[in-house]
């Protein structure tokens, strides 16, 4: 974009107001301004008041010649570069000319002025001007750069040492958990530690989705399921997630629906996520034993959601910044075990994505802080697909069977294997996706849990041969992957597979897909 240019100033200073007249009609152009002084003293006033491109300075005037008039010009900061030309009559001798340019002159122009080359001259400065002017616009412009790449490198500092502290906290538990363990397997402890390590783990499988999320969703790669949902399905899901950790902070909770449907067409999963953040934001940073909020209402063309709490609030000069990613408020992570600073970035970016708008309000710190969410109604008569949850089926008792694990991370495949064994079924493990078809007439599985990421010949390619084959065109295979996106899924299904599921494997979900 084309910077938008100040007006270039040029100073015209002669004692005789014809002279003036003359020079202003000859230099007239867009976008230049013509200052016009009749003597040195008020040349010096207009040069202080205003920046100026060149100066035209005639050289006999009463009072400050025009010499003396540059000479002042030189001995002050702000005038000593302003290019000089002086204007005289006749043919001036040389030693005029010597005295003129030591006092700072750049040209002289003879009287009677040639409009020509008044024009020609005149046009070099304004052009020089202009020049001068994009150069500092640039300079502004790479200085804001520079500060906010500064600005971004400080927060992704703060975020990575935010990152490993946040990661350490569930893992130092499991490591805990796992020595304990180790040592004394059926102690009387031994359940209530095996529950915690799951919350932990849960905990961290937590933290790596918000993070996929928020990348996924500012490069445009998460694509909403929208559904025609009731507004209070979103409340009743986001709070099933919410609700253990508000009771264990021992807040009263209020809940506002009203009785009347209020419908959108929406992604059930992604508001539930939106809601659930801000809920979980108000358990975190209120203080125990405090008071949260979470109402629904429908107000003209929309839907308003807001969760309130009475919590440490929100200074004033940080409500601006809260939803930009890694934002972290001070006082909050000084006073409470800070999160990763990108939940609330990914709650603006989901609602965005739903042509909807989210906002704060707080009267500032310990104040508690108000987060409203505005999506648009949808049409209550309109047929959408409506949102419906597939029964839990449990798993019913099952004939062994055997299974063949193809995945090069050696541990991943040695773990997936014991918990076949402890659900009853048979394995055998193979680490290169080019032994898999060779192990498979082997082996003779029932089914294949096959990673995509492997080296040499990925899991797509593998999947792709042992449905060419005829033992295994019909055989069950199951892909698990760190790779977990719809065009994943997608690729996953195109390639033949059965099944697509995203480490770490649920031991239920493993189970529930190996019923025979």
């Amino acid at each position: 974009m084309t910077p938008i240019m100040s007006q270039v100033h040029f100073l015209l200073v002669d004692d005789l107001e014809e002279n003036l007249l003359s020079l202003a009609a000859l230099l007239r152009r867009d976008g230049l301004v013509l200052l016009k002084a009749r003597s040195g003293d008020e040349a010096l006033e207009l040069l202080l008041q205003n920046d100026v491109a060149l100066a035209l300075v005639d050289v006999q005037m009463p009072g400050l010649n025009g010499f003396e008039l540059a000479e002042l010009m030189r001995g002050n900061e702000r005038t000593r570069r302003v290019p000089i030309i002086f204007v005289t009559a006749g043919n001036a001798d040389s030693q005029r000319h010597f005295r003129g340019y030591e006092a700072g002159a750049v040209d002289f122009i003879h009287k009677p002025v040639e409009p020509d080359i008044l024009r020609s001259k005149a046009e070099v400065f304004f052009e020089l001007y202009r020049q001068r002017q994009q150069i500092a616009v640039q300079r502004d412009e790479l200085e804001a750069q520079a500060a906010a790449l500064k600005e971004a490198d400080r927060r992704k500092d703060e975020f990575l040492a935010t990152l490993a502290h946040e990661l350490r906290n569930p893992l130092a538990p499991l490591r805990h958990g796992l020595d304990i363990l180790r040592k004394s397997p059926d102690s009387d402890d031994a359940p209530e530690i095996r529950d915690m390590m799951d919350r932990q783990l849960v905990h961290l499988v937590r933290l790596i989705d918000d993070l996929l999320d928020v990348s996924r969703v500012s490069q445009g790669k998460i694509e909403l399921r929208k559904q025609h949902i009731q507004a209070a399905e979103v409340i009743r899901s986001a709070l099933e997630s919410s609700q253990p950790l508000i009771d264990a902070a021992g807040h009263a909770l209020t809940v506002e629906v009203p009785p009347e449907p209020i419908w959108l067409d929406a992604d059930l999963t992604r508001l539930a996520q939106v809601v659930g953040n801000l809920l979980n934001n108000a358990a975190k940073y209120t203080p125990g034993g405090g008071r949260i909020g979470v109402a629904l209402r429908a107000d003209g063309d929309d839907a308003v959601i807001t969760v309130s709490d009475n919590g440490l609030g929100i200074p004033v000069d940080m409500q601006s910044n809260v939803f930009q990613l890694f934002a972290q408020v001070e006082t909050h992570t000084a006073r409470v075990r800070g999160g990763l600073g990108i939940g609330l970035a990914l709650v603006k970016q989901l609602v965005a994505m739903h042509d909807g708008s989210v906002s704060v309000a707080s009267a500032g710190a310990g104040q508690g802080s108000v987060f409203t969410v505005r999506l648009p109604l949808a049409d209550a008569n309109t047929e959408l697909q409506p949102a419906t949850q597939q029964p839990a089926v449990p798993p019913v008792p099952t004939r062994p069977l055997k299974v063949l694990i193809v995945d090069d991370n050696v541990a991943v495949a040695q773990t997936v294997g014991w918990m076949l064994e402890e659900i009853g079924h048979q394995y055998h493990l193979v680490y290169d996706g080019r032994e898999a078809l060779q192990a498979a007439r082997d082996f003779r599985p029932d089914a294949i849990l096959l990673d995509i990421g492997l080296p040499g010949m990925d899991g797509y390619a593998v999947c792709r041969a042992f449905r060419q084959d005829d033992l295994f065109k019909d055989a069950l295979i199951i892909a698990q992957t760190g790779w977990g996106q719809q065009r994943d899924k997608a690729l996953a299904s195109e390639a033949g597979f059965d099944h697509h599921l995203v480490k770490p494997v649920a031991y239920a979900e493993l189970e529930r897909l190996l019923v025979r």
